[in-house]
């Protein structure tokens, strides 16, 4: 299992060089608001130091990581809904995404412009949301309007989705996101085929100038936002493994902003990750939290949850402690659990499957 990350932000604000930095991928970074209308896709491992722990462990021939999608669109202006800059198209590009990443500039460059001329997050932030807001108001609309004909005919499914589109269109009109809507497990599908930007889990990044250590603002630093440095990042991905290492430490910093963004993105989107490991491959698997022992193994082959028997199941620094599955058998730290079983970040497991 995968997931994608839409990157936002009005022009100019590192989102590409984010981008550049966390795929590794060189993408056009032009001075100038409106420089592409196309989005830059990029997938991209997820780092995870128990894959190489467990490979040498188990002699794997390969490591398998799980990925991450990140798509960078271009720059949104005040008034896009409205066809401003490149208008409602880039919306287009992240309207499948998990979640929405959304970059704010907090760093000032005399030799990098500002659409609004000064350098303010928490206003950057307001006209990035009230132009998701605006065209997930179009978004509703348009879906209300094909259903008219099913309300006026009495469909009973038809009235109920359209008073929750109305319920959904109110809050957008006041200003706030399509999240705030409380909704049942059936609206909940409803709403989710929307794709509405704004239902969406968000997540802030403040791009900060090079050794700026200086606190954010209480305002900005209440978004809990990460916060690097795209430039540095983007130059810390043309060193060596070792040299970055170096520089972390010298720095006192335990993450890249790579592995801070990783750990943001998972705990955002409720994610958890298994492994399985053997001579032919250590590989990592993205579950949502809650996910039973059979679905889990769905993920490797449909068939696997229909054949589930039982599953071996050992916390990864249990077994690199031990050594080998049978001296985590030997000590009580390998247990064998049925169908009720709901997968724990950081298990490894051996799933037993009926012929």
């Amino acid at each position: 299992m995968s997931f994608s990350i839409g990157i936002v932000g009005l022009p100019n604000v590192g989102k590409s060089t984010l981008f550049r930095a966390l795929t590794q991928k060189q993408v056009d970074i032009a001075n100038y608001p409106f420089c592409t209308i196309d989005p830059n896709v990029g997938v991209v491992a997820v780092p995870d130091e128990r894959l190489e722990k467990l490979a040498v462990l188990s002699k794997s021939a390969r490591i398998v990581p799980t990925t991450v999608e990140f798509v960078d669109i271009a720059g949104l202006v005040r008034g896009a809904h409205r066809g401003e800059g490149l208008g409602n198209q880039f919306l287009s590009h992240i309207r499948e995404v998990d979640a929405i990443c959304m970059v704010l500039r907090w760093f000032a460059d005399g030799d990098i412009i500002h659409v609004e001329n000064t350098v303010d997050p928490l206003r950057d932030r307001d006209i990035v949301e009230m132009e998701m807001i605006m065209a997930d108001m179009q978004v509703v609309r348009k879906r209300l309007e094909s259903i008219s004909k099913q309300v006026k005919g009495g469909d009973k499914e038809a009235m109920r989705f359209s008073k929750l589109l109305e319920k959904v269109l109110a809050v957008l009109n006041a200003g706030k996101p399509a999240h705030d809507v409380s909704v049942d497990e059936a609206e909940c599908v409803f709403l989710n085929s929307l794709q509405l930007l704004t239902a969406k889990p968000l997540l802030y990044v403040v791009n900060v100038a090079e050794n700026d250590n200086v606190s954010l603002p209480s305002e900005l630093a209440a978004l809990t936002p990460v916060r690097l440095c795209a430039k540095l990042e983007a130059e810390l991905v043309e060193l060596p493994q070792d040299e970055v290492r170096v520089y972390l430490r010298d720095a006192g910093f335990a993450q890249t902003g790579l592995d801070q963004l990783i750990v943001r993105v998972y705990e955002l989107l409720g994610l958890r990750t298994y492994l399985t490991t053997g001579e032919k491959e250590t590989r990592a698997w993205t579950v949502k939290a809650g996910t039973l022992a059979p679905q889990a193994a769905g993920v490797i082959h449909t068939d696997f949850e229909k054949g589930f028997v039982k599953a071996e199941v050992v916390q990864w620094k249990a077994l690199v402690e031990a050594e080998s599955y049978a001296a985590a058998r030997q000590k009580g730290k390998l247990r064998i659990e049925g169908k009720e079983y709901v997968i724990q970040d950081g298990d490894v497991i051996i799933f037993k499957i009926a012929p």
